[in-house]
């Protein structure tokens, strides 16, 4: 269909002797494996380029030791195996937990920027997005700041700045949303980074949390622009993370570029578990 994903080619064999170290990446985002999820549970193959290996491995959790403190930022838990499929081969898999933080000990400023447009009318997308951003008020503490910026044909302030205490005056704001209009997706993200300057808590975690089709149609739609952008603002201390939603104008590859850039996780929810979990 008319979804978006960054091309990819296999990987090529390397020979030890040319090329003796080996390094992977760091990766924690799940949108592959929920949105290779939703698309079989419709029935249909997914885009091949939507099969991310390493994101459908980290989906799940593997109880990894965690390191014992905070002088060891994390640990590897390594193990070779007998390969299934190649007699006289081996396996290794390699595992890394990072060093835990008490969420009881952290405060958030958080900003959501929820995308209106009119694409988002859709049951899985914006009914579904409001759903999953009220089920995130449980998990945080009366004294965290909560903001929502939207966009649409033109962005604007739902929620000024209010504490997770103030829950009814926060679902009021997300049931007045409505979706309609263009896709203004650039000054969207503008807005949501002055809103997060403006309340920023340099003992807090300080994140933009982008929920959208991914369908950027308005202002800066260039990868490039909107990278350099977000890792400007990351140098600052305000991170970004993605929500993904719906099927059809999902693009995959800027959302990507977004989080990875912005010091943020890409997620994709296809049903409200997928929401609760994320």
């Amino acid at each position: 269909g008319r979804d978006k994903f960054n091309e990819f080619v296999p990987n090529p064999f390397k020979q030890v002797s040319a090329e003796p170290v080996s390094t992977f990446s760091s990766d924690v985002d799940t949108a592959s494996y929920s949105f290779v999820r939703k698309s079989l549970n419709n029935g249909r193959l997914p885009n091949s380029n939507a099969v991310r290996v390493e994101e459908m491995v980290n989906y799940f959790d593997y109880n990894y030791p965690l390191p014992e403190s905070r002088s060891e930022p994390f640990k590897p838990t390594v193990t070779v195996v007998d390969s299934p499929w190649a007699e006289g081969r081996k396996l290794m898999h390699i595992g890394i937990k990072g060093y835990d933080v008490e969420k009881t000990s952290l405060r958030s400023n958080l900003v959501f920027l929820l995308d209106v447009s009119g694409s988002m009318n859709q049951a899985d997308k914006l009914p579904l997005l409001k759903s999953s951003m009220k089920m995130l008020l449980d998990s945080l503490h009366p004294d965290d700041t909560v903001s929502i910026v939207t966009y649409a044909g033109h962005t604007g302030i739902a929620l000024e700045p209010t504490k997770a205490s103030n829950r009814t005056t926060i679902i009021n704001a997300m049931d007045n949303l409505r979706a309609g209009g263009g896709t203004a997706g650039a000054a969207g993200i503008a807005l949501a980074y002055d809103m997060a300057e403006r309340n920023f808590n340099e003992n807090a975690v300080n994140r933009v949390i982008l929920a959208t089709d991914g369908d950027f149609n308005v202002g800066i739609t260039n990868q490039d622009e909107l990278k350099s952008y977000v890792e400007k603002k990351r140098e600052k201390g305000i991170f970004l993370s993605v929500l993904g939603f719906g099927q059809g104008n999902y693009n995959d590859a800027m959302m990507q570029t977004l989080a990875q850039n912005g010091n943020g996780i890409a997620a994709y929810i296809d049903n409200l578990n997928e929401g609760r979990k994320v």
